[in-house]
């Protein structure tokens, strides 16, 4: 089942110099994928992944989420749409500091208005899967990085969105945290069946995923299908990346 359709999706920033961020891009994502997008610095990632996620409007073309069209919705419908379907993932985290961990995870079922039985219910059930049993009292600045990101994780799968939406979400981590977000992300993605996008511009981080898409100057550029090792995937994406002409010296030290 395809549950994301971009259709020659273009999107122009207006200006004294008018900005091409996307041009006619078409790609599809299939429920239960974990797809990277990958591509130099100013090549339309973000701008890619605003659109997806409905912060943005596309300038032209058609975009189709779990068979809707967001940009026929009305304002309300779109942001119910938006807080239903989507969940996200940033590389700040995004907490609210005057929350606690407990507090941040359930943003998006108490804004839902869900009964204080499920929300505690769910909480529990994703803190014991996240490992953060133990700190949910705390607020976000009293807590490492790494555990910020996987409140963050719980935050977006709280409220079983139909898509994860993850822009460098290893970026603000160390080698270890990161590998513990990305082995999180696997197994949402394979246990959960849960579609995730991650933007990254970590080859490492890339090579967890079913499928790597490159992007360059807003189009497409190449894309790779994950074999069964991740070593030889990993070195299938460098080997796109320097054609690409990412510079390959900026990467991570994650280990493989």
């Amino acid at each position: 089942m395809t549950i994301l359709i971009l259709e020659e999706v273009t999107k122009v920033y207006e200006g004294k110099v008018a900005h091409l961020a996307i041009n006619q891009l078409s790609f599809e994502v299939e429920k239960g994928e974990f797809i990277a997008v990958m591509g130099p610095s100013g090549s339309g990632k973000t701008t890619l992944l605003n659109i997806i996620s409905t912060i943005d409007r596309p300038t032209s073309g058609e975009i189709t989420i779990s068979g809707l069209k967001p940009a026929e919705l009305p304002k309300n419908d779109l942001s119910l749409f938006r807080r239903r379907e989507l969940g996200f993932v940033f590389q700040d985290f995004n907490l609210l500091p005057a929350l606690t961990v407990e507090e941040n995870m359930v943003l998006p079922l108490t804004l839902d208005g869900q009964s204080v039985e499920v929300m505690k219910a769910k909480v529990q059930q994703m803190a014991e899967h996240l490992n953060l049993t133990s700190i949910l009292e705390k607020r976000p600045s009293e807590i490492s990085g790494g555990q910020a990101q996987r409140t963050a994780i719980g935050r977006a799968l709280i409220h079983e969105p139909s898509i994860i939406l993850a822009d460098e979400p290893t970026g603000n981590l160390d080698s270890k945290a990161a590998k513990d977000v990305l082995e999180i992300l696997t197994q949402v993605n394979k246990v959960s069946q849960t579609t995730i996008m991650m933007v990254t511009h970590d080859p490492i981080a890339a090579s967890y995923c079913d499928r790597v898409l490159f992007i360059k100057d807003g189009e497409y550029f190449n894309e790779i299908y994950k074999d069964d090792r991740r070593q030889t995937f990993f070195q299938r994406i460098l080997n796109v990346l320097s054609l690409l002409g990412g510079n390959v010296n900026d990467l991570s030290t994650i280990r493989l």
